[in-house]
């Protein structure tokens, strides 16, 4: 299962992002007293009592206003409920209740989804002032009061949201089974993948760009192992990302990689390299995931004895921010390498969630900096302590230094590529944090001068 999403809904200006800010615990909305400010949604993380989900924040619902921007606003927040497990309706205590309160109220009954009723801006302590039960007439259970301003009464807000998440949500399939995202943009053939490697038609394939909509999980077992395939919408260019589902997608697809060991970034050999295959590559990076660049539609491609080797050399330089990434030439509609790319999801995979030894990354080290000398800078060098490995999913390795700043990215990605030529790591995007240490002696010396 992927992280429960909240999703914060209310009319306009009555403190909805404000409280999305105070519950994630950073300023990403734009907060304004200015009805109608939030028009998208914005997605951040919550972790409440050890659980985690994904808030939503919308803008304002106004039922049946016929303004442009408000209706399209009031889709958005449809969009969000749709794919709510829990909604917080806010409210306003200053306002009391109003009529379009009972109107989104009667909306978000008819969703059928579990309802928290926030009553905010009640900032001060002690006993409730009497028009705070006047929102008992919503019908949608107690409210709640609330200062999203102060922070009074979010946790038991968030101990209601909990109240209607199942135990096990959030948590993600605990088995040997290696999930892996398609990613690509509309049409490339991510849906006819899924199908060929399932043998069944299990998702809608057509021609119509950006037929599939949400993520979803098909379970895949053969001979290679067992395999979760996460069929994602297709990402589009922000251009061309005009229509609200559309913005709903890329969240989706977004999701769907953070959920995901593997990503499997697929490009169309009819159309070429674009930009948005590099945006598309570029958040499974972000996020750390092993990745595998799959070409299909080789069988579509007049080729003869160097049209690969061409190809592969370009998708190298096309792709280098991501050159670990190896690169395979398929076909989902006849089936073409798919064996090999089965195995290469499984190598990746494995790479991804290596584990080096101390011992062994600090030989790599001495042998590293005795071939280039680490950088210096006005008669100071850099030093390098030590090097461990702190955590998988990505390999992150920890390097103790005497000055971060000499630490110059260019040594640190030699120092990567040694570490590669080593162990491999291939498929798999690499993390380096660096410790500062005082030099032993340093006081003495400033002590002295």
């Amino acid at each position: 299962m992927s992280r429960p999403v909240v999703a914060i809904v209310g009319r306009p200006n009555v403190g909805k992002s404000t409280l999305f800010n105070k519950l994630i615990g950073k300023r990403l909305s734009i907060v304004d007293d200015t009805p109608g400010v939030t028009r998208d949604r914005v997605y951040g993380d919550c972790e409440w009592l050890n659980r985690n989900m994904l808030l939503v924040d919308t803008g304002g619902i106004e039922p049946y206003s016929d303004d442009i921007i408000l209706s399209q606003m009031r889709r958005q927040a449809q969009l969000a409920i749709d794919s709510a497990d829990v909604i917080i309706l806010v409210t306003d205590i200053r306002d009391g209740v109003v009529a379009n309160d009972h109107e989104v109220a009667t909306m978000l009954q008819k969703s059928g989804k579990p309802v928290v009723l926030c009553v905010n801006k009640v900032d001060s302590i002690g006993d409730l002032p009497a028009d705070f039960y006047e929102f008992y007439n919503l019908g949608i259970g107690d409210p709640i009061a609330v200062s999203a301003t102060h922070g009074i009464g979010t946790g038991d807000l968030l101990d209601a949201v909990l109240e209607h998440l199942p135990k096990d949500a959030g948590e993600d399939y605990e088995d040997d089974r290696i999930k892996v995202a398609i990613i690509g943009k509309p049409n490339v053939g991510k849906s006819s993948l899924v199908n060929k490697l399932c043998g069944e038609n299990r998702v809608i394939v057509s021609d119509i760009a950006g037929t599939t909509r949400d993520a979803t999980d098909t379970e895949v077992e053969n001979e290679e192992g067992k395999f979760v395939f996460i069929d994602t919408a297709g990402l589009r260019r922000k251009s061309k990302v005009d229509d609200s589902i559309e913005k709903y997608s890329v969240i989706r697809a977004r999701m769907a990689i953070e959920r995901a060991n593997v990503c499997v970034i697929m490009i169309d050999a009819t159309e070429g390299f674009t930009e948005q295959d590099s945006k598309i590559a570029g958040i499974a990076h972000e996020l750390g995931k092993a990745s595998i660049i799959a070409v299909n539609k080789w069988d579509a491609i007049e080729k003869d004895d160097e049209t690969m080797q061409k190809k592969r050399k370009k998708l190298m330089n096309d792709f280098a921010f991501m050159s670990y990434a190896p690169i395979i030439f398929i076909s989902a509609k006849i089936g073409q390498r798919l064996d090999k790319l089965l195995k290469l999801i499984k190598f990746v995979d494995e790479q991804n969630a290596m584990r080096i030894s101390t011992g062994k990354l600090n030989d790599v080290l001495a042998n590293a900096t005795a071939r280039v000398q680490p950088p210096t800078d006005r008669g100071r060098r850099l030093k390098i302590y030590y090097i461990t490995q702190a955590s998988t999913r990505p390999p992150t390795f920890v390097c103790f230094v005497n000055s971060k700043e000499l630490f110059h990215y260019s040594y640190q990605r030699y120092l990567d590529n040694q570490i590669r030529e080593v162990f491999g790591l291939e498929g798999t995007p690499t993390r380096f944090m660096i410790r500062e240490r005082q030099e032993k002696n340093s006081g003495r010396k400033n002590q002295r001068g």
